[in-house]
């Protein structure tokens, strides 16, 4: 029997059905669970959550009398737990030079954490959402700091770190683009979390397919295709019942013209959530060296996906490449000047003046002396043409000149 109860009536043994309130003042991610610990009374006890809602036929019903006093009895004891949801955090900005040492900090955790998630729902274990979100708080206050930073590191992963990194670095796209979206903190917290377990479902994927070195099979490539539902499937048993996470992780690989998989929706049919997943999860995809092909350099990626119509919700794309940036850090350009540049952080006042490395003369056909150009400043005196491609100019080094860090 479902019974609704207030907090203050809570004890030890009882089944939570459901929590009341907003997700974000939640101070448990999943909703059902036999409530057995007493430092998990605490965080109930002590959060702004009211109103809980209690199966009596898996566990304690509420107490005729003296309950508030037997409640606080049985969390006495138990030290105040820190809030195990923040909220996003507001602080200044920084340069990407700044941000990296950082951001690459926060990559190497995450990358060992997701690698750990991974591994342990293969081996059937749940996956631990408690773990999850607290790398997605470490990835949004990274974001904060600089939108660009992490995310143009997380894309220089190799390609046997390929499967986990994605997740890391569709989490940060998906941060920096709920911002971008103007979302409240909680969609941000929940549009993070979609993206850093939008891909658990490759965990029941052979190893040997998502590595293939070549191409794919028909047969290897409609069992890739499950990852979607087995991800759902994978979440729903772990007792994860955010609907946002769930909808991503079912329906990041659906496109605007019904295409997509696994239910061919359309357009308006795809939520807000699913459309922004599709598009952080094809960025990453096409910028990151895969076991079968070289990734594409950051603006030539963007300007191939803009032709892509019939894949992306048109505003949530124009939102998405102003998230990154119109020339996004790591991006090769020419200046007006004929000289060859890469884009190390972007300008708050404008995406069409980031800040570069130019390094290369086109007139000369050979490499210069690194110069650090701001191009928002009255004194820059040079523009950008357009995007290059590296490998046109031979240059096979254009991670190296940009970043401060070896590659992973």
């Amino acid at each position: 029997m479902l019974k609704v109860v207030s907090t203050k009536q809570v004890r030890l043994g009882m089944f939570i059905q459901e929590l009341k309130g907003a997700w974000i003042d939640h101070p448990f991610w999943h909703n059902a669970f036999k409530l057995e610990d007493p430092s998990d009374l605490k965080k109930l006890q002590v959060s702004v959550i009211k109103e809980v809602v209690i199966d009596t036929s898996k566990g304690l019903d509420v107490l005729e009398q003296n309950v508030q006093e037997e409640a606080l009895e049985q969390v006495a004891s138990v030290e105040e737990p820190s809030p195990e949801i923040k909220p996003v955090v507001k602080t200044t900005r920084v340069s990407a030079a700044e941000e990296q040492e950082n951001a690459k900090r926060v990559i190497k955790s995450s990358k060992k954490a997701v690698a750990s998630m991974f591994h342990e729902v293969r081996m059937g274990k749940a996956v631990n959402a408690e773990a999850a979100l607290q790398l997605v708080d470490d990835i949004a206050s990274s974001v904060a700091r600089n939108e660009g930073a992490l995310i143009s590191l997380v894309r220089l992963k190799n390609k046997d770190d390929y499967t986990y990194m994605h997740s890391v670095a569709v989490c940060a796209l998906m941060i920096a683009l709920a911002n971008e979206l103007g979302l409240s903190e909680a969609q941000t917290k929940q549009a993070g979390m979609a993206g850093l377990l939008h891909d658990i479902g490759k965990a029941g994927i052979p190893i040997e397919v998502l590595n293939k070195p070549g191409a794919l099979t028909d047969e290897e490539f409609t069992t890739v295709k499950l990852h979607p539902e087995r991800g759902h499937a994978m979440l729903v048993q772990a007792n994860i019942t955010d609907e946002v996470v769930l909808d991503v992780v079912l329906h990041h690989h659906e496109k605007v013209n019904g295409m997509g998989y696994p239910n061919k929706l359309k357009a308006d049919e795809i939520s807000l959530f699913a459309k922004m997943g599709a598009v952080c999860d094809v960025y990453d995809a096409v910028t990151s060296n895969r076991p079968y092909k070289d990734g594409w350099e950051p603006g030539v990626s963007l300007h191939r996906m803009a032709q892509w119509s019939e894949h992306f919700d048109d505003s949530v794309f124009k939102a998405f490449v102003k998230s990154v940036g119109i020339y996004p850090i790591g991006s090769m350009v020419k200046l007006k000047s004929g000289r060859l540049a890469v884009v190390i952080d972007q300008s708050p006042k404008s995406l069409l003046t980031p800040v570069l490395k130019v390094f290369f003369s086109t007139k000369s056909n050979s490499r210069i002396s690194v110069e650090v150009l701001d191009l928002s400043k009255p004194y820059a005196r040079d523009s950008i043409v357009g995007h290059e491609d590296p490998v046109v100019w031979g240059v096979h080094d254009i991670n190296e000149i940009w970043s401060q860090f070896e590659i992973w």
